[in-house]
């Protein structure tokens, strides 16, 4: 696949760990020059003469601003974006959620899409073109999360509504769903608090579930959901577009 993405410019948000860093080394990798954004620093450990580390807030509009800003400023233009940053924060059953963490879940999996998408959309009907890839769930349908997959559900209707309002600009959109990933231990945790005894036996359930659900019975690799992604952002799916999907062994979520 070397060289599929050159001469492109994507910006590549939650790039800092798991999935998000994995598909922006693999599209660096294939010749892409890239804005990867996170509200990490480690963002910046990324290098790569082709790349920039932009560290924001993209639950804001402003800070998804600032980041399309970036990119632009650096390399004139955005051809991709994908939308990475999301993921769920508490697992537990929803009468046992409390309204901040309902609320919490929701700014974390939804808006950083919804700011993003609109950020991005000038520039790219200025160049006459651009695809979108936004990374939803198919948590979906599941257990113990259901804030987190109120998000995602409406990170698929985003998808669906921008393909058919944009398709006319020559703008792609659609969306990965992936099921469960295993990926290395988070170096800066999505919840800092320690879980109890209860708390771990909700996401034993999720675990469960999943690896259920999954017609392969295995959680997929990060460099799995990348492949998926990054086929997505390439022309080779350049007449795919308002669809989800699913990357989860079998589960359609």
């Amino acid at each position: 696949m070397t060289g599929r993405f050159e001469g492109k410019v994507a910006v590549i948000t939650g790039a800092a760990q798991g999935i998000g860093r994995e598909v922006a080394l693999r599209l660096l990798r294939e010749g892409g020059q890239a804005a990867l954004i996170d509200r990490s620093p480690l963002v910046h450990e990324i290098r790569d003469d082709a790349a920039i580390g932009v560290e924001t807030d993209l639950e804001t509009y402003a800070g998804a601003t600032a980041a399309m800003e970036a990119a632009l400023s650096r390399f004139g233009r955005i051809d991709i974006l994908i939308n990475n940053v999301g993921g769920t924060i508490w697992a537990r059953p929803y009468a046992d959620y409390s309204e901040a963490q309902i609320e919490a879940e929701i700014r974390r999996s939804l808006f950083p899409t919804l700011w993003c998408c609109r950020a991005v959309l000038p520039a790219m009907i200025q160049g006459g073109r651009g695809t979108i890839v936004n990374v939803s769930s198919v948590a979906t349908r599941g257990i113990n999360r259901v804030p987190y997959a109120a998000a995602k559900g409406g990170v698929n209707a985003i998808t669906a509504c921008l393909a058919m309002e944009y398709a006319e600009h020559n703008i792609r959109v659609c969306a990965v769903a992936p099921g469960g990933t295993e990926a290395p231990p988070r170096r800066i945790p999505r919840n800092t608090a320690e879980p109890d005894a209860a708390e771990k036996g909700w996401y034993q359930q999720v675990v469960d579930q999943t690896t259920t659900s999954s017609l392969m019975k295995r959680y997929g690799t990060a460099a799995e959901q990348a492949a998926a992604i990054l086929f997505m952002a390439s022309d080779d799916a350049s007449y795919i577009t308002g669809v989800t999907l699913p990357v989860a062994g079998g589960d359609l979520g």
